[in-house]
């Protein structure tokens, strides 16, 4: 009987790792392919779209134009204290917030969720925060399977797309070590 239980058990496992070994392997081949699309973006247009910041205040990109513009993709509301941080960090930033430089986190969250934020942060209400609450830029920009995001499908990770003056996309870093990256988009903007 004992012999019969280790079978069992031994058949179970066995047919639980057939059933989701695959799944691991689709996860990895569609990260693969969210950072090929995401590479694929550099050299082109960055898609234009409109959104919304904290202050009510309409956010286009192509009215950005003439200027050098940073976005920082990320997981919002939720994402406590590791995007806070990277998005007040970007918004204080006075290299990336300039008259040449405009800088800008999207996230996926809606406007009313980020009172409390503002108020536990007061450095966020210095940043530019673009609420893409339906995801459609999100998605327009191939950001919810990239390895950055830990919520695949529903949430950006933490990426960061450097646009030229004249809208065309010339860097792009998905960042899964959640570190504030303003050193390295200096050191890109420069190039630009």
């Amino acid at each position: 009987m004992k012999f019969y239980r280790v079978l069992f058990a031994i058949v179970i496992i066995f047919v639980a790792v057939l059933v989701l070994r695959p799944n691991s392997l689709n996860l990895q081949a569609n990260q693969a392919t969210s950072v090929q699309a995401l590479n694929s973006l550099v050299g082109k247009p960055a898609p234009n779209f409109t959104l919304t910041d904290q202050n009510g205040k309409i956010f286009s990109l192509s009215q950005q134009r003439g200027h050098k513009v940073v976005l920082f993709f990320n997981e919002g509301i939720m994402c406590y204290p590791a995007c806070w941080n990277q998005m007040a960090a970007l918004g204080t930033d006075s290299q990336l917030n300039s008259l040449n430089v405009v800088s800008a986190s999207i996230v996926v969250d809606s406007k009313a969720d980020w009172g409390q934020a503002f108020h536990k942060m007061p450095e966020l209400a210095k940043s530019t925060i673009l609420f893409d609450s339906d995801s459609s830029v999100s998605t327009l920009y191939n950001m919810l399977s990239l390895p950055s995001s830990m919520h695949k499908g529903m949430k950006p990770g933490h990426t960061y797309i450097l646009i030229d003056a004249n809208g065309i996309v010339r860097y792009v870093k998905d960042d899964p070590s959640m570190g504030i990256q303003n050193k390295v988009l200096t050191q890109e903007l420069t190039k630009l």
